[in-house]
């Protein structure tokens, strides 16, 4: 079994709704994300997934929450895009886009900052 990552980055704002503390207000991060995948086996060349694969569809994901509003987004009008749901946001929506053979998502690991991340996994 070999594992990929891949890591990207964006920037944008958010707040939380229900939050007792001043994450409350309307604040940025610079988040960086990693996203692992699990591959069972090589291909005839010793490649288990294209990187350039991974980072394709991981960067149209980033791209929809790059200098953004979070909170205005459709995809976090009914709940806080915190980074629990960030990670869970990319993991949803990249799933289904990895369908190479013998491939699968393993994690998305969500930073806020260089010493605070949360990773996401079924």
């Amino acid at each position: 079994m070999f594992k990929a990552n891949v890591t990207a980055q964006f920037a944008s704002a958010h707040k939380l709704i229900g939050y007792d503390g001043p994450c409350k207000n309307i604040h940025g991060h610079n988040w960086k994300i990693r996203v692992g995948i699990f591959c069972k086996k090589t291909d005839e060349i010793g490649l288990t997934i294209d990187f350039g694969i991974i980072k394709k569809y991981l960067n149209e994901i980033i791209d929809e929450l790059d200098h953004s509003f979070l909170n205005e987004l459709d995809s976090f009008k009914d709940i806080n895009p915190t980074s629990e749901n960030i990670a869970r946001y990319i993991y949803n929506n990249l799933k289904n886009k990895i369908v190479q053979e013998g491939c699968k998502i393993a994690d998305v690991e969500v930073w806020e900052s260089d010493k605070s991340s949360m990773i996401y996994f079924e």
